[in-house]
């Protein structure tokens, strides 16, 4: 009975937030581009916490009239957004720049100091809004984004506190693009002092995110709040390795285990512990 109450509030909200994803913000970012952004409110009138979500794959989400994504919408962060609206989180989904919009989408983009820039001006955008403090959370590529603005943004452009999830830690040198070599290694981690939440799962058999290479990630910064957590169960254990484990519907993207990892996020934000 549980499972199937959480089953129904999950389609509930999902519902919900397809209806009205937020409002669809424009940026200008680098080289004359511009950048688009889908910022949700939660319920209340005092200043929230926002989350900058950054999705993996391409990274490009095409953000609609009603700033909902036509691209990625099975992503993990896509799936939880509404659950850390509930949580009384503001929201905010990143699309790609106007310079990145084909199939590649961002591609080797993610590790470029103009990206981090880019990001910035939405951190900036979303702390003027808010009045509150702005984390990036990234998952899988999404995490090369998250470490790049962490480990090279400053000031007002900065963000508050960082999580990743999934995180993409082997590249693959011998692949048919360059850009799929990069990791979250190629990013200078040791800048990233800020609050640090890593969150991986046993069963990922994705060939780029192996949840044993989590505390590596975090023996490289040297915040002082930092925190490694594995989840385990949910379904898809059985998953063979190789490059289909990477889709957001599997241990990867934390399928069917989405309210806790969104609740361990939430508590890790606040201050206390996944």
């Amino acid at each position: 009975m549980r499972s199937t109450l959480r089953v129904l509030l999950l389609l509930f909200l999902a519902a919900t937030a397809r209806a009205d994803c937020g409002e669809r913000i424009e940026l200008p970012a680098h080289a004359g581009t511009t950048q688009r952004y889908a910022l949700a409110q939660p319920a209340g009138n005092e200043p929230a916490i926002s989350l900058l979500l950054l999705v993996g794959g391409a990274g490009r989400l095409a953000l609609d009239a009603q700033g909902c994504p036509t691209k990625l919408a099975g992503n993990s962060l896509v799936r939880m957004r509404p659950l850390f609206l509930a949580h009384g989180f503001v929201t905010a989904y990143a699309d790609a720049p106007s310079d990145h919009t084909g199939d590649d989408g961002l591609a080797g983009f993610r590790t470029d100091p103009a990206h981090a820039a880019d990001l910035g001006r939405i951190i900036a955008d979303l702390r003027r809004r808010s009045g509150a403090a702005v984390w990036v959370v990234g998952t899988s590529r999404g995490a090369i984004s998250a470490a790049n603005a962490a480990s090279r943004l400053q000031g007002a452009e900065a963000p508050d506190g960082i999580v990743i999830t999934s995180p993409v830690t082997v590249g693959n040198p011998q692949g048919r693009k360059a850009w799929v070599s990069q990791s979250v290694f190629d990013l200078p981690l040791e800048s990233i002092l800020m609050p640090l939440l890593l969150v991986g799962h046993t069963e990922d058999a994705c060939l780029r995110s192996p949840a044993s290479m989590l505390q590596a990630v975090a023996e490289r910064s040297p915040s002082q709040r930092k925190q490694v957590v594995t989840v385990s169960g949910g379904p898809g254990a059985s998953i063979a390795p190789g490059l289909e484990a990477c889709e957001a519907r599997s241990p990867h993207g934390f399928l069917e285990q989405e309210d806790a990892v969104a609740a361990g996020i939430a508590r890790f934000v606040r201050g206390g512990r996944y």
